[in-house]
């Protein structure tokens, strides 16, 4: 009598995760890809897909895998395009809305004093040389939305970019500009 191997539960699912990634794995990402506007953006979505696989797949069996995962897939590129908001240089100082007002208010302000002087150049010299690690794209970008006052629509007239790509642009310089500019944000706010 031939006998038949019984695979414990965990180990069937591991199997059945492994079969997908085989199967779906490369026509989801370029599925994904071509939906979104760089590569780490897709490789972020497709990673959360297979998260929420794996974590399903240890609580119910998908009895359509590939329709699943491409349904997951659509959704978080949806939910990425929601949540995608319009980062400013106001959002350079959000980290504590009562210190970050006070920020801008010194930076921006008329009052002209030796103290507020000194903290606008060591901003500004601080700013543009985090700028010029960034991207040429990328500060491109941010240097005509936020210091120029181009819109998004004038710099894609400009270049022939998608807007969509545009705001991720300057999402990611934004993003470099916060981390570079934390520690001066904090001399100067915490005394």
């Amino acid at each position: 009598m031939e006998q038949i191997r019984t695979w414990p539960v965990a180990e069937q699912q591991k199997q059945n995760i492994i079969q997908a990634v085989r199967n779906y794995g490369k026509r989801l990402y370029y599925f994904i890809r071509g939906k979104v506007n760089s590569d780490e953006d897709a490789e972020d979505i497709l990673q959360d897909v297979w998260y929420q696989f794996s974590n399903v797949m240890n609580s119910e069996p998908v009895e359509q895998a590939g329709a699943w995962l491409y349904r997951v897939a659509r959704n978080r590129i949806i939910d990425k395009y929601r949540k995608k908001e319009d980062d400013s240089l106001d959002e350079l100082f959000d980290e504590d809305e009562e210190n970050g007002s006070q920020l801008k208010e010194i930076l921006f302000s008329e009052n002209k004093n030796p103290e507020t002087e000194l903290i606008r150049s060591a901003f500004w010299e601080a700013l543009f040389a985090a700028l010029e690690e960034l991207p040429e794209e990328q500060k491109q970008v941010f240097v005509w939305h936020e210091l120029d006052n181009l819109s998004f629509q004038e710099i894609e007239a400009k270049t022939g970019e998608k807007t969509s790509t545009l705001i991720s642009r300057k999402r990611y310089a934004v993003l470099h500009l916060r981390e570079r500019l934390k520690d001066l944000y904090k001399e100067i706010i915490e005394p």
